[in-house]
């Protein structure tokens, strides 16, 4: 079996929805981050055997398609869209690896994309003559609806069960954008869009801000607000794997880093939160790599309590998480987000050292939880 390396990484800033982006199609989005990914390689779009991208709000017609063709990749270059919610993204990438270590590829782009902004309005048909279509929010992830929480009520469950009080969550909300506000993006990290090339949400948040935010859901003591869930964003991320074989045709836009492992797995749809606590230790247990060992992680901060659980379910150093903040900071474009956390993660590791381990680690409604472990080399 082959190896698969990750030679070059870049992402969109993110947008709160209905900002910067609000004009542009995710496709747009997710095109600039191909051609940007290409470039720093010095590779030809003819060079690419297939594009993955996740995505989970647009409404169907292969996204991925559309931006390769729009990045200039030629016709015969084949593309897939997946849509496993929140983890698509982080999905992408792990499906790209294992096609190139089966042998199947050797050059595979692979991200996400999404558009809150653009998202396009849901009705369900009537089913009987008379009555009209009706709005909804989100399709079901489970088949009972008494286990199908939404996202906000269940992380609220998840900070009372797991004692992570109120104040807690917004020091944690507090830390995520004094980091993003100190370190940002990495150089090289970003593709400029429609004037952005920062993400722009980040602010000085403070307690006596959060203090006065009203509760959405949950106890007084245990309960979330707008400042410990991540703002509904647009952005698109896309990462260049290639295997060993191909390496020799390529310039890396940096130091190439192997992509060890990564697992998808289930958890209990009532407790999302919790399911890339599994994912991620099936990975570290499979590659033989201890949690210490773990120098830098993007775990996905969709809710603070969430976040939390996991550094705390996974034992990892808290200094070693999201050390130029998270989607607290930055927003939560949904089916980019785990490919967002993957280029940072790229980037977070090219100042480490060769023996160094990276994670990734990103939780989706109905129970998943996938996870990406990486050592430069």
């Amino acid at each position: 079996m082959t190896s698969a390396f990750v030679i070059a990484a870049r992402r969109t800033a993110v947008a709160p929805r209905g900002g910067a982006f609000a004009g542009i199609e995710a496709m747009e989005l997710a095109a600039a981050t191909i051609v940007a990914v290409l470039a720093d390689a010095g590779m030809a779009p003819d060079d690419v055997d297939e594009v993955i991208l996740g995505n989970a709000l647009y409404g169907g017609g292969n996204p991925a398609r559309v931006a390769a063709l729009r990045a200039g990749l030629p016709d015969a270059v084949p593309a897939v869209t997946i849509d496993s919610q929140c983890c698509a993204g982080l999905d992408a990438v792990l499906l790209a690896a294992t096609r190139i270590k089966a042998g199947e590829a050797d050059i595979v782009i692979a991200g996400g994309v999404e558009s809150f902004s653009r998202a396009p309005l849901r009705l369900s048909r009537p089913k009987q003559a008379g009555e009209a279509p009706q709005a909804y929010d989100r399709p079901p992830f489970t088949p009972w609806p008494e286990r199908d929480p939404d996202m906000i009520p269940a992380a609220a469950m998840l900070a009372a069960e797991w004692d992570i009080g109120r104040a807690a969550q917004e020091a944690f909300a507090v830390e995520s954008h004094r980091k993003a506000l100190a370190h940002g993006a990495a150089a090289g990290e970003l593709v400029p869009m429609a004037g952005l090339a920062r993400d722009d949400f980040t602010r000085r948040l403070d307690a006596r801000l959060c203090a006065r935010l009203p509760l959405l859901a949950g106890s007084p003591g245990h309960g979330v607000t707008a400042a410990t869930i991540a703002v509904e964003a647009d952005a698109a991320a896309a990462v260049l794997v290639l295997s060993d074989r191909a390496m020799a045709r390529c310039r890396p836009a940096g130091r190439p880093v192997a992509i060890i492992g990564g697992t998808r797995h289930g958890g209990d749809p009532e407790r999302p939160g919790l399911a890339p606590i599994a994912a991620a230790e099936r990975t570290l247990r499979r590659a033989g790599v201890p949690a210490g060992a773990i120098v830098a992680a993007e775990i996905m901060e969709a809710f603070a309590v969430q976040a939390m659980a996991c550094i705390q379910g996974l034992g990892l150093d808290p200094d070693s998480v999201n050390r130029g903040g998270g989607a607290l900071a930055r927003g939560h474009p949904i089916g980019a987000s785990g490919a967002v956390l993957a280029v940072r993660l790229w980037h977070e590791l090219q100042a480490e050292p060769a023996e160094a381990h990276g994670i990734a680690a990103i939780a989706a409604a109905g129970g998943l939880g996938s996870a990406l472990l990486m050592r430069p080399t």
